[in-house]
């Protein structure tokens, strides 16, 4: 009778874990609003599948120049379209060490695709404009929720930048270094 108790209850030990494992997946969609040192964003992340969400985003970058041209330190923000599939890769590794994966807390890695258009420009400067870009950029990076609502995350990766020059024939290619710093809330 003991061995019978002994096997159920290890078998229904094992079923339990097995079932937490298969329910470990991006949550269906989250919209949120975040800032950075240099910007605002707003974005959505829809689940594509247990692993992968699609981010979209909206927001203002902005700059900070100055130099023995200027008089005086300048400011510009420009509107940038984002789109980015995520792959949240370490979720089942949280999940296990009962560490919270709610609104996609988790490491990911992910393909930036960024479209920067000159529509316009908010700057302490009259006349002054953008060249449109377009970037990819690989990168790796971590979400982390605090509380309900409240997100931080932080990443870093290198990539490619190609400006689409006015007045020219010719185009700037780049290589990009994109190291973001970011706190939001979550609705």
């Amino acid at each position: 009778m003991k061995k019978i108790f002994l096997t159920i209850l290890i078998m229904t030990f094992s079923l339990n874990v097995i079932s937490q494992q298969k329910d470990v997946s991006v949550e269906k969609s989250i919209y949120g609003i975040q800032t950075g040192i240099l910007g605002v964003w707003i974005h959505s992340e829809i689940k594509l599948n247990s692993k992968i969400a699609l981010r979209t985003e909206v927001g203002l970058d902005s700059g900070i120049f100055g130099g023995s041209y200027y008089s005086h330190t300048n400011f510009i923000l420009f509107p940038t379209l984002t789109v980015e599939p995520r792959f949240y890769y370490n979720l089942n590794k949280r999940n296990k060490k009962s560490k919270t994966i709610f609104r996609n807390s988790g490491n990911f890695l992910t393909l930036k695709m960024n479209y920067t258009p000159d529509i316009f420009v908010i700057s302490n400067l009259k006349n002054i404009s953008i060249a449109p870009s377009i970037s990819i950029i690989p990168k790796w990076a971590i979400k982390r929720t605090f509380g309900k609502h409240f997100t931080f995350e932080t990443g870093a990766g290198l990539g490619y930048r190609k400006y689409f020059l006015k007045n020219t024939s010719k185009n700037s290619k780049e290589a990009v270094l994109d190291l973001h710093v970011r706190v939001g809330y979550t609705f």
